[in-house]
């Protein structure tokens, strides 16, 4: 049947097309065929979200090379949210790298350290012999009773040297009775050489045996005079059993005025020789105590 219809007639494809522009596709009934593939249209809210995305300064097509092209705002800031958090997980992880080496340069530099004061501790042997750290405690080579002995002289000089423990002064005893010397003798050189060690408040009467600049004494001042310059803030002497010394207190030093007849301890004076005689001096880096200051029941 269908072959009556055909024509002579040879139509091209695109007249075919543009005859069958306006002509409504029917089915083999002759009904009109309906296309029913749903439209997609915008909601009102897109388009009002598209147009406020294309006003925004932000937003508008070309005006920054940072914008990203083809995404709306909101998708955007989601974009760059994540790209800020994977920079910031990045950077963490960067500096636990650098915490970690720096953790490491610590141990090595501790390490190195150790190893250097091993070393110089086995050079100084050879004056001191135990100086040496793979030399064990002098007290173990001895008897009971010389045990007993060094600790009993221990305890009285460790309560006439402040800041010394009885354990210390018992190993330079054992150290000194090792070395030749007899008890006694090793506890007088003990007591003279700590109570002068640095740090150690000095007799004012051996200041003229201590080699350096800085020392730390305690006393009595027994009188004050008028200064000679105004660059001094006081002058006077001070005395404890041992002897007597000038004190001279530096205006710029900013120390606390002392009185006549008040016990003074000074740490950190500085040490002066003036026609043959020790004097002390106070400056900014000395520190002045006074322990009868405060007491209430006197």
């Amino acid at each position: 049947m269908s072959s009556k219809n055909v024509t002579s007639n040879v139509v091209s494809v695109d007249e075919q097309a543009f005859e069958n522009t306006d002509e409504a596709e029917v089915d083999e009934d002759g009904f009109e065929v309906v296309d029913e593939t749903p439209e997609f249209q915008a909601t009102v809210q897109m388009e009002v979200q598209a147009k406020v995305d294309a006003n925004h300064p932000d937003g508008m097509v070309d005006t920054s090379d940072e914008r990203i092209y083809g995404v709306s705002l909101e998708q955007e800031e989601r974009i760059r949210a994540r790209e800020a958090e994977l920079e910031r997980i990045s950077a963490q992880a960067e500096l636990g790298m650098q915490n970690g080496r720096e953790q490491r340069t610590r141990e090595v530099a501790t390490k190195r350290s150790a190893e250097r004061r091993a070393a110089f501790q086995k050079r100084a042997a050879s004056v001191d012999p135990w100086a040496n750290p793979e030399r064990g405690d002098p007290r173990a080579e001895f008897t009971q009773e010389q045990l007993a002995a060094v600790n009993r002289q221990s305890m009285r000089l460790a309560e006439k040297l402040d800041g010394w423990s009885r354990a210390a002064i018992g190993r330079r005893l054992a150290e000194a009775v090792v070395g030749g010397k007899d008890l006694m003798s090793a506890v007088v050189g003990v007591y003279e050489e700590l109570e002068t060690a640095p740090g150690q408040v000095v007799p004012i009467g051996k200041l003229e045996e201590i080699n350096r600049k800085e020392v730390s004494i305690e006393g009595r001042v027994e009188v004050l005079w008028e200064p000679s310059s105004p660059a001094i803030q006081q002058v006077g002497l001070i005395e404890d059993e041992s002897g007597k010394t000038k004190l001279t207190v530096w205006e710029k030093s900013n120390q606390p005025w002392i009185e006549e007849s008040e016990r003074v301890r000074i740490h950190g004076a500085a040490k002066n020789w003036y026609n043959g005689r020790v004097s002390v001096a106070l400056t900014g880096w000395s520190t002045l105590h006074f322990p009868e200051r405060g007491r209430w029941w006197e």
